[in-house]
C-alpha cells in the first residue's frame, strides 16, 4: 500500500518531539518461533477454550461495560491480598496505567525517575505528557547504584521513582535494603514510589506484604505474564485515596466487556495459570544451565520469564537466530549497559531446545 503524502503544514500540527520520537517497535514475528516478549507460550485447555467462549458468547456487547469491572476489581484484590485500607484500578494494560500516573502528576516542573536500563514506558509516558524523565544509569551487574539514585532523588525530586521488581529487561529482583532507602528517600521529599510487579508470577519475592507500611507507594501488576497477553489488562493498588486522586484521569469504559469476562474466567482457574508459571520456572532453571555450557556467552540469574545474555556480537548472532527460525528481542542498543545483549523468552521445553540450537550455531 502506497503512503499518501502529507504537507508540512498538517504535520506541522504535530508535536515536533513526538515527529523526533521513535515508535514502539514490534517485531514481526510471522513464520518465527517468537521468544521475543516475555508471553507465556501456554495456551488455555481446550475444555476451558470452550467455556471461555461460551461465557463471552452471553455479553452484552452492544451495552456499555458495567458492574462486572467492580466485580474484577474485587477478585484482583482477593487474588493479590491486597491491604486494608487500599483500593485498587483497572488500566488497558500496565502501559495505560503509567501514562496515566504521568497525566495525573504533570505540575509544572515535575520530573519521572526509573533506573536504566529499564522498562521503555516510564521514559516515554514522560516525554508524552511533558514531564522531565530522569534515568540513573545502574551499575554494571544491573544492581541499582543507591548513591546515584539517593542523590538523583535529592536533586530532582522526581514527582514519581519506578522500581521494577523484578526489572526489564535485565530480569534481577535488586536488594531489598537499597529498595527501602529509596522509598524513604522519595517519601521524605513528598513523591511517590511505583513497585512494577509485571514479572510476580516468576519472582521468589514480592513486595505485596510490605507495601502497605508508607501511604506513598503504590504497587502495580499486569495479568500479561499471568497468560493473558492478548487481554490487555493491568492493574495498580495503594492507598485509597490515593488511588481515587489517579483514577480521577482515567478514561470511562477503559476496560471493554470482553478483557473484564477473560480476566475473571482466568481468576477463577487461577490453579490453571499457577501450574502453567511452576512450569516456566522449571524451564527457566534448564535454559540457564544450557546456556551457561556455551563458550562466550555470559547469562545473568533470572526472576522472570527472560534471560538476559551476552554474546561476542549481539546482532550476528541475533540475524542468525532469526534465519534460523528463531526471533528474540536484540537490546544491545537500548543502553550502554546492555552492550551486546541479548533477551530470551523462557518457552515451552521444545521452544527452548529449538532456541539454545539456534542461539548455539550462530555464535
Amino acid at each position: 500500500m502506497t503512503s499518501k503524502t502529507v504537507t508540512p503544514a498538517a504535520l506541522g500540527r504535530i508535536r515536533a518531539d513526538v515527529q523526533s520520537m521513535h515508535a514502539y517497535a514490534v517485531q514481526d514475528a510471522r513464520g518465527l518461533l517468537k521468544l521475543d516478549a516475555m508471553e507465556n507460550p501456554y495456551g488455555l485447555p481446550p475444555e476451558l477454550q470452550a467455556a471461555l467462549g461460551r461465557r463471552l458468547g452471553t455479553l452484552a456487547l452492544n451495552r456499555y461495560p458495567g458492574e462486572r469491572g467492580a466485580e474484577l476489581q474485587r477478585a484482583l484484590a482477593r487474588h493479590a491480598a491486597m491491604p486494608e485500607g487500599f483500593a485498587l484500578m483497572l488500566g488497558n494494560g500496565s502501559d495505560e496505567l503509567i501514562s496515566l500516573l504521568a497525566m495525573a502528576c504533570d505540575l509544572p516542573g515535575a520530573a519521572i525517575l526509573a533506573p536504566v536500563p529499564g522498562f521503555v514506558m516510564y521514559a516515554m509516558s514522560a516525554q508524552l505528557q511533558g514531564l522531565r524523565f530522569v534515568g540513573v544509569p545502574l551499575t554494571t551487574d544491573f544492581e541499582l547504584d543507591e548513591g546515584a539514585m539517593l542523590d538523583a532523588i535529592a536533586q530532582e525530586k522526581p514527582a514519581i521513582v519506578y522500581l521494577a521488581y523484578p526489572n526489564n529487561p535485565t530480569a534481577n529482583l535488586w536488594d531489598d535494603a537499597v529498595i527501602e532507602k529509596i522509598i524513604d528517600a522519595q517519601g521524605a521529599q513528598g513523591g511517590l514510589v511505583v513497585i512494577d510487579e509485571a514479572y510476580q508470577p516468576f519472582a521468589a519475592r514480592s513486595y505485596i506484604d510490605r507495601v502497605a507500611r508508607r501511604d506513598h507507594v503504590l504497587l502495580m501488576r499486569t495479568l500479561s505474564k499471568f497468560g493473558l497477553a492478548g487481554v490487555r489488562l493491568g492493574y495498580m493498588m495503594g492507598p485509597a485515596a490515593l488511588i481515587a486522586e489517579v483514577d480521577k484521569v482515567r478514561p470511562p469504559y477503559n476496560i471493554s466487556v470482553l478483557n473484564c469476562e477473560c480476566a475473571l474466567f482466568a481468576l477463577e482457574h487461577a490453579d490453571v495459570f499457577e501450574r502453567q508459571a511452576a512450569d516456566i520456572r522449571s524451564q527457566r532453571a534448564r535454559l540457564a544451565e544450557g546456556l551457561a555450557r556455551l563458550p562466550g556467552v555470559k547469562v545473568w540469574p533470572s526472576e522472570a520469564n527472560m534471560m538476559l545474555v551476552r554474546v561476542p556480537d549481539a546482532t550476528k548472532t541475533f540475524e542468525g537466530m532469526k534465519a534460523g527460525g528463531v526471533l528474540v528481542k536484540n537490546v544491545s542498543k537500548m543502553h550502554s549497559l546492555l552492550a551486546n545483549c541479548l533477551r530470551l523468552t523462557v518457552g515451552t521445553a521444545d521452544e527452548n531446545t529449538r532456541m539454545l540450537a539456534a542461539l548455539e550455531a550462530s555464535l
